[in-house]
């Protein structure tokens, strides 16, 4: 018997937009989970919060027995700012039940179960993740804006923004200049960038986050200049060449086209959203014959914990100035 692809009704969605307002919110997060792995998530967070890094003098010295000296506490603020963005998606239902039934197709007992209300929304709520991933770094905040790209300051325009304040320079550790990547160099860069970082920053667990064309070239020339040697036993390569495994190369779509490579561990590395409160929203609503329209609302942003030479280290690509 044909599945009956029309009997979900307007009351439907609308009852599952609230019932799962919660697990619908969260789908766009899930999606961007290939990013988010190697990042730090802060839920819960609406509009801004102050993060930081504390760091005291306390050192140990020869003992005497009036010994003592004055504790030095250093905060250094920064402040993940999340804002709210909102998408409306107009979709026909029935499409979208037989895009899910095609789905079902080729897993075996997947048409013998007729789609419900909430998985139609899941699909469209999961569909905003792909540009949630590409603007992670690239993003640039505009008020007035009207794509994900523009919804908040992704981690490539936060450096731009530090670089031009003098936060981010060569004097402070924590900037390096590179030349124009190939597949003859790649190796010499990513040691370059390696004997680049702080003594401190270069001794934790850290994540080299660039581009899939720098991961590839840099393979490449791994080939090139290491094929010889008996312990290269795979082509992909997950580390940068002498760090002892300690910086891995971690190619993330939203650094595609980047002019920059960042050098961090994973916690320093925010991406904020909420996704606890009652501000954000799923709803669906007929406006004209035979289509709906979602519509959701969410926080989300991005910022680095510290900015210093022991927690990052921004490598810029062939810099024009």
């Amino acid at each position: 018997m044909p599945i009956n692809i029309t009997n979900i009704s307007l009351s439907d969605y609308q009852q599952a937009a609230v019932k799962y307002r919660a697990d619908l919110l969260k789908l766009p997060i899930i999606g961007i989970q290939d990013t988010l792995q190697h990042m730090t998530s802060r839920p819960g967070i609406r509009y801004a919060e102050r993060v930081g890094t504390a760091s005291l003098n306390a050192q140990f010295a020869p003992y005497r027995a009036d010994m003592k000296s004055d504790a030095q506490l250093n905060i250094d603020y920064r402040t993940l700012s999340t804002h709210l963005g909102a998408v409306v998606q107009t979709f026909e239902p029935n499409a979208a039940i037989g895009t899910i039934l095609g789905i079902g197709a080729t897993k075996g007992d997947g048409q013998k179960t007729t789609p419900t209300a909430l998985d139609v929304l899941s699909l469209i709520a999961s569909s905003s993740s792909e540009a949630l991933n590409m603007a992670i770094f690239a993003a640039k905040r505009v008020e007035n804006g009207t794509t994900t790209m523009e919804l908040f300051d992704g981690f490539d325009t936060i450096t731009e923004a530090e670089k031009t304040a003098g936060n981010i320079a060569a004097a402070k550790g924590n900037y390096l200049a590179v030349d124009a990547v190939t597949h003859q160099n790649a190796v010499d860069i990513a040691k370059q960038i390696l004997y680049a970082m702080d003594p401190i920053l270069r001794a934790q667990e850290c994540n080299l986050y660039c581009s899939q064309a720098f991961a590839d070239a840099y393979n490449e020339a791994y080939l090139l200049t290491h094929g010889g040697i008996p312990y290269n036993t795979q082509f992909g390569q997950t580390a940068v060449e002498g760090s002892n495994g300690r910086l891995k190369i971690v190619p993330l779509m939203g650094k595609a086209d980047s002019s920059w490579i960042h050098v961090a561990p994973k916690r320093n590395m925010l991406v904020g959203f909420d996704g606890m409160g009652d501000v954000e929203s799923v709803n669906v609503d007929r406006f004209a014959p035979f289509i709906l329209t979602y519509s959701a609302t969410m926080f989300f942003g991005t910022q680095f914990e510290s900015i210093d030479k022991r927690r990052l280290l921004a490598v810029e690509i062939n810099p024009t100035v």
